[in-house]
């Protein structure tokens, strides 16, 4: 099979072919037909998240390489292990990447995605961007018929994290109305999951223009530039005191300030991105403000499936996308490091 393979951290990937895996046991092996590029790849790619202050959190640790990056999967059943049941080849599915030991406590209430031992596609085990990837069981593989197979893939990171955050974002709501700051691909499919699970007008922030423009053309009532020094003022304005929860999905310094800036007495910011860097706050404002800071991190199966039902129920628009072939993986990561990417570039294996 050929792959896009991580062959050193902090370097381009490269092109390099390995036998085709035979699936053993439950496992389920899929021809890749698409895959998303996502912003966490660059970290991975670099091997580190960015703590702040020189800090660095290295993950490089328990990944052999070469490895194959790529979580957003999409795909048909080339072949199955004798113990896979209720799977044919053939039939096309998107793979839920967020596994887990399927063994710890995490795991046996749902929550496979938050396992301290991780077996995630694309980030600790071999993932999609190549011409194959090995599923472990079939209880993995969604439905996605009647769906568009380049956003298939992709809702498995960015249409799962957006729609777990918009989740808890919604119980927030009595104190203000919800804040998307960030509209990179993510972003963009947290607005059209709060149009979906809300019936209040929803605001969007963000440094570049395009891309504000390309929210209100998605349905967001209003945008807003986190630059501009007026900004917070509009935002009061805007939302009748503040918002009732910000959802950050840079994740940056920057734009964690600016978020928690502008929620309401009561009211939660809720970071998703990974971009980087460190944030301080008085500990006087947090009881003062009834101030919620929470973290959302993708999503776990069963946030999956419902994801899945208001994507086929027709209530999320298909974001931005661009479809390139395998051997542009390379230019898709730095084109996503540079924030030229509107929407989502799905690679086609």
């Amino acid at each position: 099979m050929q792959r896009q393979s991580l062959v050193a951290y902090a370097e381009p990937l490269q092109s390099t072919e390995a036998p085709t895996p035979v699936p053993q046991g439950t496992e389920v092996l899929l021809r890749v037909s698409h895959c998303g590029v996502c912003h966490s790849d660059i970290h991975l790619q670099d091997g580190y998240f960015d703590l702040g202050g020189g800090s660095k959190l290295d993950v490089q640790a328990g990944r052999k390489l070469p490895f194959t990056l790529g979580h957003e999967i999409a795909g048909t059943v080339e072949a199955v292990g004798p113990e896979a049941k209720g799977v044919t080849t053939g039939t096309r599915y998107a793979a839920y990447p967020w596994i887990g030991c399927g063994k710890c406590g995490l795991c046996a209430r749902g929550d496979e995605h938050l396992c301290n031992a991780p077996r995630a596609l694309g980030i600790t085990v071999d993932g999609g961007y190549a011409t194959h990837c090995m599923v472990p069981h079939p209880k993995y593989l969604l439905d996605v018929a009647g769906i568009d197979p380049a956003f298939a893939g992709a809702l498995m990171c960015s249409g799962l994290t957006g729609y777990s955050a918009v989740n808890k974002a919604i119980a927030f709501q009595k104190a203000g109305p919800i804040l998307i700051v960030g509209l990179g691909g993510v972003g963009m499919m947290g607005l059209q999951f709060a149009r979906a699970m809300s019936d209040a007008p929803i605001l969007v922030a963000d440094i570049d223009a395009g891309k504000r423009e390309a929210a209100l053309k998605l349905g967001a009532a209003e945008a807003f530039d986190p630059a501009d020094a007026g900004s917070r003022k509009a935002i009061a304005k805007a939302s009748g005191g503040g918002v009732g929860a910000a959802v950050d999905f840079a994740g940056s310094d920057k734009s964690l300030a600016f978020a928690q800036g502008v929620v309401a007495k009561g009211g939660a910011a809720i970071v998703v991105g990974l971009i980087g860097g460190s944030f301080q706050l008085p500990v006087p404002m947090f009881p003062l403000r009834a101030l919620t800071i929470m973290g959302s991190y993708v999503g776990s199966p069963s946030e999956a499936q419902e994801m899945l039902a208001l994507v086929k129920a027709g209530k999320i628009a298909q974001i931005p996308m661009e479809t390139r072939p395998l051997g542009d993986t390379n230019r898709s990561l730095d084109d996503l490091r540079a924030g030229r990417v509107v929407g989502r570039v799905v690679i086609t294996p």
